[in-house]
């Protein structure tokens, strides 16, 4: 209990710290760089995160198939699947990183209208974001690898303790006078220097000598037959947290979307930290699964489900429930009362798609570890798919109120995978200790 414990706690600080930094050192930055520089490193820094998200959608694929070759016993496929996922992970962030290159004085031109400098500096800064993106894919490795053992703590705690000290290299460069440029060049050295340093913890932990890219056919087949799915579901999950905003703003503009956004921002934690808290659970189920399973005991996981259960529903009442009463004061104190004036027709449908999306999580995660990837990515387009026809129907009919009544569909829609995820437990739950043997690890039952 205490590791699921301590891994809840790392899963919530990866999530939590660099939002919470960010919003503590924006005031300097902004007072110093001025609203254009500041502008320019919060796209630049979207561009890595969401470069980011593209390129390590796989590693939920490594955290399966390792979880479920270690409760096999099956520790000489470890490391060809880290490997073959280290060449994955280059292709893909490779590719990414040479589409943002190019793409960057394009970028550039849009992002800043006006002024020669600004716009150098722009394009310097998504330059430096498109070779963090490549960076980004192999710290994924590291990352997926660790969580795969269940060691949360390790995969948090450098690259955590990187990015804080990014945020205060950025607050001191800018008192000293430094602009974006520099701001981003310090952020990649500290990216290279703790990936270097997990690098090196991760070869320890395998017991190996060297992590080049390889591509094993077993574990090539096995991650790409998960992780294309996975991916799928990262890249049209960036996409669907996304375009409600975009379509404000195309249909009603900035300051409806400011609003708006405040509102989903408030909102946000609800589901972050559910899904952050929880992971552990995939990894841990993807492990007890395949161990059970490997000695003819079936696959009970009835338990473990229950309580993870218990806890989402029990997280989700309580931060939706106090959202739902003191958000308008907060609102209010946060951006000002004509904000919140704006933002109360829909803040409380906001809150409840976090909340209805935050029990999502105990689905999610125990069909990932049964290796049922594919439906999970079924339900998530389905619910993003319903999602954005409701927009274009009820936005120019509802406003704002008609695009997050539109947002409460992508939450509705995944909760039906309890259905297949009951069938799963409550039907093996029984099952004797004569049980078939376990499927492939990473193909769907």
């Amino acid at each position: 209990m205490r590791t699921h414990l301590s891994n809840a706690a790392y899963g919530i600080l990866d999530y939590g710290a660099y939002p919470i930094g960010m919003l503590a050192v924006a005031p300097v930055v902004l007072h110093h760089l001025g609203a254009a520089q500041y502008g320019v490193w919060a796209v630049a820094t979207a561009a890595v995160s969401t470069g980011g998200v593209v390129a390590s959608g796989f590693g939920d694929a490594n955290i399966q198939h390792v979880a479920s070759r270690r409760g096999l016993g099956e520790q000489g496929a470890l490391e060809p699947a880290v490997r073959s996922l280290m060449g994955i992970n280059l292709v893909l962030g490779a590719a990414l990183a040479t589409a943002g290159w190019m793409l960057s004085p394009l970028a550039a031109a849009h992002v800043t209208a006006a002024g020669a400098e600004l716009r150098q500096s722009c394009l310097w800064s998504l330059r430096i974001a498109s070779v963090l993106m490549l960076m980004r894919a192999i710290e994924s490795v590291c990352i997926s690898t660790q969580r795969a053992f269940e060691r949360y703590g390790s995969a948090v705690r450098v690259s955590v303790l990187a990015r804080l000290l990014a945020l205060a290299v950025a607050a001191g460069l800018t008192l000293a006078g430094g602009n974006v440029v520099a701001i981003m060049a310090a952020t990649g050295l500290l990216m290279t220097a703790a990936l270097g340093l997990q690098l090196a913890e991760l070869k320890l932990l395998l017991g190996v000598k060297s992590l080049m890219p390889a591509f094993d056919r077993e574990a090539m087949r096995a991650l790409l037959g998960f992780g294309t799915f996975s991916w799928l579901q990262a890249v049209s999950g960036v996409i669907f947290t996304q375009v409600d905003r975009l379509m404000l703003g195309v249909s009603l503009g900035a300051s409806a979307v400011a609003s708006y956004a405040l509102c989903a921002q408030l909102a946000q934690p609800i589901f972050g930290f559910a899904a952050a808290g929880l992971h552990f659970l995939f990894p841990y189920l993807a492990n007890r699964r395949a161990a059970r399973d490997s000695k003819g005991a079936g696959s009970s996981l009835l338990g473990p489900v229950l309580i993870a259960f218990a806890c989402n529903l029990a997280y989700v009442a309580v931060a939706s429930g106090a959202l739902l009463l003191f958000g308008d004061f907060i609102l209010r104190t946060w951006a000002g009362a004509a904000i919140a004036r704006s933002a109360s027709p829909v803040l409380h449908v906001i809150v409840w798609s976090s909340a209805l999306l935050g029990l999502n999580v105990t689905a999610t995660y125990a069909l990932m570890a049964l290796g049922r990837v594919r439906i999970v990515t079924w339900f998530n387009l389905a619910g993003g798919g319903i999602m954005l026809l409701l927009m274009v129907y009820l936005t120019p009919r509802m406003g704002i109120r008609g695009v997050a009544l539109a947002r409460l569909s992508y939450s509705l829609v995944p909760l039906c995978l309890y259905l297949p995820l009951c069938r799963h437990v409550f039907g093996k739950s029984t099952v004797s200790a004569g049980a078939p043997a376990l499927r492939p690890v990473c193909e769907e039952p």
